[in-house]
């Protein structure tokens, strides 16, 4: 994006204004991450003219680079290059409020209920079936070829061998070596900038205290009251996930189940439950 195309699509919107179109996205985007991207385009690409198609690809890509939910990243991008950090604040509000609710309630929902219910082993059944078509959605999507597939598969193998954080961890920097050495890209991304109202310091401050977190947060939380490991282990699932809102399953699961949080049943059935709101898969976490 030029400099003078940045002057005409600078940060004009109300926070107000904002806040409206996201709650309305959050109330009405049903369908997953994919879908999310979909909406968004035909929002802000199609309709408002607030990024082109070039920006907008460039937005998606860096997004899904990027640890955490992709759609919900994409969002509080747009809002932050339109409203500056409020911005930012207001569309994450928006979109996500409506969902983390709904899940809210149904966690207290289920506090009142028999979790061995006919009803709640359907949507057991549901969030099964749902992961089963996001992991093969996800493996034509990435795994294209055969060199992919093997790395994929390798992968699967060692985090069943080793299923820990360290070890997840491992298997995604290894493997963005093995892809950064190995493989090639043949498709040619538009180049164009990003009108981001932030500073360069900022940006670092922001990148330091990530990482601040994520050491601190696990030292802080072994000897530390309740709520702070419940704040440890979400953060640490939220950094963690790389390539969309099903992959952050097994990292919650593994942060709630075997400490007793909650059982693997009602575990399951959130997660079913969570496929049936609109907005981002990760406001499972409020459940």
């Amino acid at each position: 994006m030029t400099h003078d195309q940045n002057t005409q699509q600078s940060p004009t919107s109300s926070l107000l204004e904002i806040f409206l179109i996201f709650l309305r996205l959050g109330l009405t985007s049903f369908g997953g991450p994919i879908a999310h991207l979909g909406y968004f385009r035909e929002e802000f690409v199609e309709k408002r003219k607030w990024l082109d198609d070039h920006n907008y690809s460039d937005l998606v890509a860096l997004c899904q680079f990027l640890p955490g939910p992709a759609s919900s990243q994409v969002g509080i991008a747009v809002g932050l290059m339109r409203g500056g950090a409020l911005g930012a604040l207001a569309s994450w509000l928006g979109f996500t409020l409506p969902s983390a609710i709904a899940m809210v309630a149904f966690a207290l929902f289920m506090q009142q209920t028999d979790s061995n219910g006919s009803w709640i082993h359907g949507l057991k059944v549901v969030a099964v079936a749902v992961v089963a078509q996001a992991i093969w959605g996800m493996g034509k999507t990435l795994c294209p070829d055969r060199n992919r597939a093997t790395i994929a598969v390798i992968a699967a193998t060692f985090l069943m061998v080793f299923p820990s954080v360290f070890g997840q961890v491992a298997v995604i920097l290894t493997g963005g070596l093995i892809g950064w050495l190995w493989l090639s890209s043949s498709t040619n991304i538009p180049n164009s900038q990003l009108h981001v109202p932030l500073t360069g310091t900022m940006g670092a401050i922001c990148l330091l205290l990530f990482f601040a977190l994520l050491i601190a947060l696990p030292a802080l939380a072994h000897s530390g009251p309740y709520w702070l490991k419940l704040v440890d282990g979400f953060y640490r699932s939220g950094a963690l996930v790389f390539g969309g809102g099903h992959v952050v399953l097994p990292l919650i699961q593994a942060e709630v189940v075997p400490t007793g949080w909650v059982s693997n049943d009602a575990f399951i059935a959130g997660y079913g439950a969570a496929q049936a709101v609109p907005g981002p898969l990760f406001t499972f976490s409020a459940y």
